[in-house]
């Protein structure tokens, strides 16, 4: 996907050059995948250009969204992104660590595409660190906030590269949740996975783990959109 200084959707734009994470593939699919309904109260954790929100009020026409983000250029780029949207009047933000954050009532359902590479080298450009890396916010400190925040029965989608992913399905199991949906993605059949995107509840509450075919951004010839992609991304994307 290009790194431009905004990206447009069927129902919003997402303007992008103050923000260190950019619109990018892995966080569409979370976004169209995540597990929103039924949901009146919803939190994003690390809110990034708003995206995730955004796609989320989309889907569910009558939740509030909570979005929570430390980095302040990008916190306010994602509230002009916000209110210029048809969704303004049900997304609030928050410049706020989650670890500070508090809330006056519980949420249905987390989404959040965390940092990550918890092992990687750390870039010098410090505001990539804290959108790349678990630099401001490790697993357990997610975990517990997500703990904090959700309600006994609600539940959490996330989004990780597949190594760290499994450590933390290890962590949230050992933590009392339980992996009840899963998706392994692709970006074409002959190449490694490279993203996990997974849904938690807390064990007592949980039932089977549905585990999703494999989803392949393109076909082999590494060109045509795979047609399970485009029929997940068709409510969002302009060229769908």
């Amino acid at each position: 996907m290009p790194r431009n200084a905004h990206f447009r959707f069927k129902q919003f734009t997402v303007r992008q050059d103050q923000c260190a994470m950019k619109v990018c593939t892995d966080a569409c699919v979370l976004g169209a995948w995540a597990d929103v309904e039924d949901a009146d109260r919803i939190l994003d954790i690390g809110a990034g250009t708003g995206l995730l929100s955004l796609m989320v009020a989309q889907r569910n026409s009558y939740a509030m969204i909570d979005a929570v983000e430390i980095d302040a250029e990008a916190f306010y780029q994602a509230g002009e992104n916000v209110e210029q949207s048809p969704f303004h009047d049900r997304i609030t933000l928050f410049h706020s660590a989650v670890q500070e954050f508090v809330s006056d009532h519980l949420y249905d359902v987390i989404i959040t595409n965390p940092p990550f590479f918890q092992s990687d080298l750390l870039s010098p450009i410090d505001k990539k660190n804290i959108a790349h890396h678990a630099k401001s916010l490790d697993f357990e400190e997610l975990l517990v906030a997500i703990e904090r925040l959700l309600k006994p029965e609600g539940k959490f989608n996330i989004l990780f590269p597949v190594d760290e992913g499994e450590r933390f399905a290890e962590k949230a199991e050992q933590a009392g949740w339980k992996l009840t949906r899963k998706l392994t993605l692709f970006h074409q059949e002959d190449k490694k996975a490279f993203r996990l995107l997974m849904l938690f509840q807390r064990v007592e509450f949980a039932h089977n783990v549905h585990v999703e075919p494999d989803l392949h951004i393109y076909e082999t010839d590494g060109v045509t959109h795979d047609p399970r992609f485009r029929e997940l991304l068709k409510a969002f994307y302009l060229k769908f």
